[in-house]
C-alpha cells in the first residue's frame, strides 16, 4: 500500500494505491474516485455497539467506509469536505487526540472513540475529542494549513482552541483567556486559548471554522418582515 497527498496545502486529496486484497478505511462520503477493480462496504465505526457509540460521540460518523481491492491492484483517492491540508501520520500503538471530525482515513484496525472533556466544552469545541488509537498509517484533515509544535518536557504553549487539530495523548492542557479581563478578551477578538505543556506534539491549522462561518453571515440570505 503506498500514500501520496496532492494539491496541498489548501485542496489537498490523499492517493491511496491498492495491492490486490489490501483494505483501507475512510469516512463515509470522502471518495472521490477509484479503480473498477476496488469494492466498497460499509460497517459501523466502532467495535460493536459500545465502540460506535464512543465513536459518535467523539463527532465522528457511526458509519465507515471500508474498500478492498478485489479483483486486482487500484487507486483510491480521498478528500475531505473542506478546503484544508492532509495530516500524515504513522501509528505504533500509541494514541492521539484531535478535534471533532478530524479523521479522514487510516489502516481498517485503529480504533476510534471518545475521551470526555469538560475543558473543551468550555472552550466551545464539544464535549468530547476524538481518541484514535492502535498501529498503521492514519491521516487527518485541516481547515487551511496546518503545521506542527514539537514541546519539550514541561515546555508551555498556547494555541487558539479553534486552531487545535490533534495532540499526542498524555500531553497536559488547561483553558484560559487569550487576554485578561473581559473588555481586553474582547477588543482583542480573541477568546479560550490552550495552554500545553510538554512534552508532546500539537499540530495546529491554520483557519478556524466557526470565524470563517460568521465572516459569511453577513452575505446570507434574511427572511424579510
Amino acid at each position: 500500500m503506498r500514500y501520496e497527498i496532492d494539491h496541498r496545502p489548501v485542496y489537498s486529496s490523499l492517493r491511496v494505491a491498492l495491492e490486490k486484497g489490501e483494505q483501507f478505511r475512510a469516512q463515509p462520503g470522502a471518495m472521490l474516485s477509484m479503480s473498477a477493480s476496488i469494492e466498497l462496504r460499509t460497517q459501523t465505526s466502532g467495535k460493536g455497539l459500545l465502540g460506535t457509540l464512543k465513536a459518535a460521540v467523539g463527532g465522528e460518523s457511526i458509519f465507515a467506509s471500508i474498500y478492498e481491492a478485489i479483483h486486482g491492484p487500484g487507486e483510491l483517492i480521498l478528500a475531505p469536505d473542506t478546503p484544508g491540508d492532509i495530516l500524515e501520520m504513522h501509528l505504533s500503538g500509541e494514541s492521539i487526540l484531535t478535534q471533532s471530525g478530524a479523521y479522514l482515513a487510516g489502516d481498517p484496525s485503529l480504533t476510534l472513540s471518545a475521551q470526555g472533556s469538560m475543558r473543551a466544552f468550555v472552550a466551545g469545541e464539544g464535549l468530547f475529542l476524538s481518541k484514535i488509537s492502535g498501529t498503521g498509517p492514519l491521516f487527518l484533515t485541516s481547515f487551511g494549513a496546518v503545521y506542527s509544535k514539537t514541546l519539550g518536557p514541561g515546555e508551555p504553549y498556547i494555541v487558539d482552541s479553534g486552531h487545535m487539530v490533534a495532540f499526542t495523548d498524555g500531553m497536559h492542557y488547561s483553558l484560559k483567556q487569550a487576554a485578561r479581563g473581559l473588555f481586553s478578551t474582547v477588543a482583542s477578538g480573541e477568546g479560550i486559548v490552550m495552554l500545553f505543556s510538554g512534552p508532546g506534539t500539537v499540530w495546529i491549522q491554520t483557519r478556524n471554522t466557526r470565524s470563517f462561518a460568521q465572516t459569511l453571515i453577513p452575505f446570507l440570505p434574511t427572511q424579510s418582515g
